[in-house]
């Protein structure tokens, strides 16, 4: 260590000098110039790495605007894009991402996950903060950190000035010129009884109705200005007709369920409260009394509109009659895992289609179609896991497909899959168990509506190709396309691990002023588990304290640990009667590999810095 003597003044907290930033990509959103560390000398930096596939990194996005705009003088946040998948990699991706989320602070594209292991992260997101003379003095992976960093910054400016080294003015940021089209990364699309399309305006926070040809605009819904009253929208996703012809409507960062009426125009609220769900919280109860966390898709089905529930990794439902919403499908752990609903795991559902006796879900992060039965059991129709994704067709278990996005019922029984990062059009045939594409060339395509067909015309499918920012009319091909097989596997480095004995050590750090609420029991919750099974001889389950005992069974050579954290802090000031309080929490899926000579200890950082390996 070579901090100063702490003083009254200056907290004491560990130090690491902070590596540079490079990333092969470049950066976005500085006016085509390039950063290091020595320019941001004299300010607050907080680098966000993210990936824009990870609803949880939507999520933080959302949590730092506040923060952004506060300390707009001293504080500089630079995201650092670190791609999970191969189309992230792409540079235009990453600018498409940037627009469509209104990222609005500089970026570091580094599609070789450079900085990502000079900084040791694990997991997306991960925040890390740097003190105005270059030093590393906080990580917190996970959701649910602003306030904790909200008062880090605080210290920080204070320590700073007194000391001279805070330099206040404005940031490295510089807006891209906006590009005129009538939608802007749409994200889904309806057919009304009328034969006109209403679509998801999502990054300009509106629906738009076009004309049965799918371009011309008829009319905007919505303001355009980010909002929950009755004539705004915050990136609106999936869109669903209900049986008295209001349209439902997945308002994704307002963590709410509208509804739209064609005929009056009227946007009313039927579920969620505006803020995001957090473990704990109620799953269910009167609908406009829950909290929702990050509604992509809606459809209607078994008498209920059943809601994507991306940001926790379930399913759940609304049912009109009762005005109630209940978690129906997943545990909110992420990953693939079949069976009872209650018992299943999802991992980002994004995508939701009807199919008589079955619902169809795209299951993003595990590039995975499943399907739930009027039984309420889970199933995996394509699809292995977190780290399996590809492009190739075939039998269904071998099948790869890239972070779909959209699934549509077509009157065969099968189901088109939007393939979102393939660019490409699937199918699924569940009589003969067989995967083909339908269609390549398209733009990340997050949708599909079905029209034509049974005497009005031969059967056609309209694509929303988000990045093209348009509905692309599609004739369902006779054959399919033959695409040559592509494979891949994330690109993080695996953990080297020793056999045997395992160390996992979940970091915690209450932020200062804060200190872990004990009022009700414990405050923390670890929960493990691996794929495959076989992996942990022992250690697997949950319990509350954030260090454990692994053991690795012999024989076993690689996998995927699965941790999941959580830590609640309150407010420590026993003037307070009722303090506020503050959940962190985190999932964590870490490729290991055992070889002789591997660590004897994993550590993971939920909050603070593992000061052990700082040392």
């Amino acid at each position: 260590m070579n901090d100063a003597a702490p003083t009254p003044s200056t907290p004491r907290r560990a130090r690491v000098r902070a590596p540079e930033l490079i990333g092969k990509g470049g950066w976005l959103n500085t006016g085509g110039k390039d950063y290091t560390l020595a320019d941001l000398r004299g300010r607050i930096v907080v680098l966000d790495f993210w990936t824009f596939c990870c609803v949880n990194c939507l999520h933080v996005l959302d949590e730092l605007r506040e923060l952004e705009e506060r300390h707009r003088d001293t504080v500089v946040i630079i995201g650092v894009h670190s791609p999970k998948f191969v189309h992230e990699a792409e540079h235009q991706a990453v600018v498409d991402a940037v627009e469509r989320y209104e990222v609005e602070h500089p970026v570091l594209d580094d599609p070789e996950l450079a900085t990502w292991k000079q900084y040791a992260v694990r997991a997306w997101p991960t925040l890390v903060v740097i003190d105005p003379e270059g030093y590393v003095v906080a990580q917190h992976a996970g959701e649910g950190h602003a306030h904790a960093i909200e008062t880090l910054v605080a210290e920080l400016e204070a320590e700073h000035t007194a000391k001279g080294t805070l330099r206040r003015g404005d940031g490295p940021y510089v807006p891209p010129e906006p590009v005129a089209t009538d939608l802007r990364f749409p994200g889904k699309a309806l057919r009304l009884p009328g034969g006109t399309f209403l679509v998801s305006d999502t990054t300009r926070h509106q629906l738009v109705e076009l004309a049965a040809d799918g371009e011309t605009v008829l009319r905007r819904i919505g303001s355009g200005e980010r909002g929950l009253g009755p004539d705004a929208f915050s990136e609106p996703q999936g869109l669903a007709l209900l049986p008295d012809g209001r349209v439902a409507v997945a308002d994704t960062v307002n963590h709410a369920i509208r509804t739209f009426d064609p005929e009056t125009g009227e946007i009313a609220t039927v579920a969620g409260t505006g803020k995001q769900w957090w473990q704990g919280s109620a799953a269910s109860g009167p609908a406009r009394e829950v909290d929702l966390s990050s509604p992509w898709d809606v459809a209607w089905w078994q008498d209920r509109l059943w809601i994507a529930m991306a940001g926790v990794h379930q399913l759940w439902t609304y049912d009109p009659a009762t005005d109630t919403v209940e978690a129906v499908a997943g545990t909110t752990n992420e990953g693939l895992v079949d069976g009872p609903a209650a018992e299943a795991w999802f991992a980002q559902p994004s995508g939701l289609a009807a199919g008589g006796d079955r619902l169809w879900v795209a299951d993003s992060e595990t590039s995975a179609v499943r399907w739930l039965d009027t039984e309420l059991v889970v199933h995996t129709a394509v699809g292995t896991g977190l780290f399996d994704f590809g492009h190739r067709d075939g039998a269904a278990a071998q099948a790869l497909l890239q972070h779909p996005l959209g699934v549509t019922a077509l009157p065969d029984g099968s189901v088109a899959v939007s393939d979102t990062y393939n660019h490409a059009l699937r199918r699924y045939d569940p009589a003969t168990g067989e995967v083909s594409t339908l269609a390549t060339d398209l733009r990340e395509p997050s949708g599909a509506v079905l029209v034509g067909g049974a005497g009005f015309g031969d059967p056609e499918i309209v694509v929303v190709e988000s990045a093209r920012h348009r509905l692309t009319r599609l004739r369902l091909p006779e054959e399919a396309v033959r695409v040559e097989s592509v494979a891949h596997r994330t690109q993080r480095a695996a953990t080297e691990v020793g056999p045997g004995k395992l160390r996992l050590d979940v970091i915690f750090q209450a932020p200062a002023g804060q200190k872990l609420d004990l009022r009700y029991g414990p405050s923390t919750r670890l929960l493990v588990s691996s794929t495959p099974p076989e992996l942990l001889a022992s250690g697997e389950g949950a319990d509350t304290d954030l260090g454990r005992d692994l053991v690795l069974a012999d024989g076993v050579t690689e996998g995927v640990l699965h941790v999941s954290a959580m830590a609640a802090s309150c407010d420590d000031d026993p003037a307070v009667e009722y303090p506020a309080c503050h959940v962190h929490q985190q999932d964590w899926g870490v490729p290991v590999r055992v070889v002789e000579g591997g660590t004897d200890r994993l550590a993971l950082v939920l909050a603070g810095l593992d000061e052990a390996a700082a040392e």
